[in-house]
């Protein structure tokens, strides 16, 4: 590619991200503003944008700290972050143990219940949501983290796949010198095939993450203690009781996305190798 051509392909690129910046362009600009640079006339119900309008002028940073303190930021922060470690762990794991199962080692009926597994992604969320549900208020889960923690360390579908198709791709002399060894199939796991599969586990981490972190079905659901509430089910309270403080709900909202803006730069090498180098192959 000359670099005529290069300059092309980011010009094209710049204008086609122009949309789908604008929505986050205003989130930022209204978290800047006071009311009456958000609203263009006095008693409109909802604000405009125009291209002048998404100046802030002056600049309103006391309305971070301002939505910080309406709502306990910090205990649904807590909460988020605690819900985001166990879950990629529990299901980073758990995915990682069944799809060697599925790759590396031979069993009776193993395609059959590959293909089930893959099934089960076919099933809308919504169609189990209400037995689920049944299952977990039967147990007594029902207000607590529970539900929200340990489906996660039973797998998940899409990244067994995903895994799978990896490990696949592995070649097997290390772990038949292992096995000359005298090491076990854990230990082959656990010594070899893990290691090897560090851009597969990020994948993974970096999908798991995302979902948990911007889960708001699962608290919506099963969470009715404020002080368990999650950021994102945060923003939805503080929205309904401060649904006219357009300024201090896109700061929340700007926080909020902060961490996956941070996490996909930081990961962003580690995110595409993965996802170059699963389920594309074998």
């Amino acid at each position: 590619m000359t670099r005529l051509q290069r300059v092309c392909v980011y010009i094209a690129l710049i204008f086609l991200s122009i949309p789908a910046l604008l929505p986050m362009t205003w989130m930022v600009s209204t978290s800047l503003k006071t009311d009456k640079q958000v609203f263009a006339t006095e008693g409109k119900a909802a604000p405009t944008v125009s291209l002048r309008s998404l100046i802030p002028s002056p600049l309103q940073l006391k309305n971070y700290p301002d939505a910080m303190s309406t709502v306990p930021f910090r205990t649904y922060l807590r909460n988020t972050v605690f819900l985001c470690v166990v879950n990629v762990f529990g299901v980073v794991l758990s995915s990682a143990i069944v799809a060697y199962g599925f790759a590396r080692c031979t069993f009776v009926g193993k395609p059959l219940l590959f293909i089930a597994m893959i099934s089960t992604m076919a099933v809308p969320p919504q169609v189990t949501m209400v037995p689920v549900f049944a299952l977990f208020r039967a147990l007594g889960w029902y207000g607590t983290y529970l539900p929200l923690i340990v489906p996660s360390f039973f797998g998940a579908p899409f990244f067994i796949f995903l895994m799978t198709q990896f490990f696949r791709t592995l070649p097997d002399d290390m772990a038949e010198a292992a096995r000359l060894d005298g090491s076990s199939e854990w230990g082959i796991f656990l010594r070899v095939v893990l290691p090897l599969s560090r851009p597969a586990l990020a994948t993974c981490a970096i999908f798991q993450f995302m979902g948990t972190w911007n889960d708001f079905l699962g608290p919506l659901l099963y969470l009715n203690n404020p002080n368990s509430y999650t950021v994102a089910y945060g923003l939805q309270q503080f929205m309904s009781k401060n649904g006219g403080q357009w300024t201090m709900l896109m700061a929340g909202a700007t926080v909020f996305t902060l961490p996956m803006i941070v996490l996909f730069f930081f990961a962003q090498k580690t995110f595409i190798q993965g996802i170059a180098t699963t389920g594309v192959k074998g």
